[in-house]
């Protein structure tokens, strides 16, 4: 339900109730979903215990998933700030997932109708991001991505990455990071095979994606990729971590502490979330919001 001072409990019981969310699966909620437990959360208000709250959940989630009890998990939004004021480390479900499933390389990519950006670096500061940046964290991005693109319908994947600098560093004059690390990426992925072009800069790769020249745009850093995602596909874009032992999906919204409580909050996305995570525990590739097809005709990358 993620954070339960939010506006996870209020988005959660009304997409559990959806006839699209029940004709693919059989919803099973974790956080406090009575109105007891509810009661002892004031809404849009941050405090420890919520993060606490939304942590064992997502903890016991996981439990369930790799005990074989749940078949996927869809998660509502946690506040970063209450995981931090709980005493937790991790700053977003990615890094949490990860920590909790044993997996070593995840990432998250953002999933709609007309764009699909995957992030090489996640919930970092900016000043981090070029130290992060390294040539074999933006290899295993591309090796996630095109490994699991395959899920969604597109059998050869064609990546773009997105430049770091203004103009992918204009050879240097901008910034050696993209000649330094990004280009060696780029030319060791496709020597094992993986399609993709970069670094492109970011000015103009996402618009080329969503003209359909590229299935997915890898972004240096979050809001490189979150910005065009958000732009074009706020409200249909569902968050996936790739490289985990189970199946994961989640809004790409926040808590909303602004209108919590309120009854006003728009559980669409969330319903997109439980749909797209109950296809993807089936089997099945999917292409948009709608065609799919067997999974198992579509080719994976090592």
């Amino acid at each position: 339900m993620g954070d339960p001072a939010g506006i996870g409990p209020e988005i959660v019981l009304k997409g559990v109730a959806d006839p699209r969310v029940t004709a693919v699966c059989e919803p099973v909620l974790y956080g406090p979903h009575t109105a007891a437990e509810r009661e002892r959360f004031t809404p849009g208000v941050l405090s420890a215990e919520a993060g606490r709250v939304a942590y064992e959940a997502v903890e016991q989630a996981v439990a369930d998933a790799m005990a074989g009890r749940l078949d996927a998990i869809a998660t509502g939004p946690i506040n970063k700030a209450a995981l931090a004021l709980a005493g937790f480390a991790w700053r977003g479900h990615t890094e949490l997932l990860a920590h909790l499933t044993g997996a070593r390389d995840v990432a998250m990519m953002f999933h709609s109708p007309r764009l699909r950006v995957v992030l090489a670096t996640v919930h970092v500061p900016l000043s981090a991001v070029p130290r992060l940046l390294t040539q074999a964290r933006v290899e295993t991005t591309l090796t996630l991505a095109a490994s699991a693109l395959p899920r969604f319908g597109v059998a050869t994947p064609r990546l773009a990455l997105a430049g770091l600098n203004p103009h992918a560093g204009e050879g240097g004059l901008l910034g050696t990071e993209d000649r330094v690390v990004l280009v060696p990426a780029v030319d060791a992925a496709r020597r094992r095979g993986i399609d993709v072009t970069g670094p492109v800069p970011a000015d103009t790769v996402f618009r080329q994606a969503v003209d359909g020249r590229f299935d997915a745009v890898i972004a240096c850093y979050h809001d490189q990729g979150l910005i065009p995602v958000k732009l074009v596909g706020f409200g249909e874009a569902v968050n996936i971590t790739l490289g985990l032992p189970i199946v994961r999906t989640s809004v790409d919204h926040g808590t909303a502490f602004d209108i919590a409580g309120r009854g006003v909050a728009d559980e669409t996305n969330l319903v997109h979330a439980v749909v797209l995570a109950a296809r993807l525990a089936r089997g099945e590739a999917v292409r948009g919001q709608g065609t799919v097809v067997p999974a198992d005709t579509v080719p994976t990358v090592s």
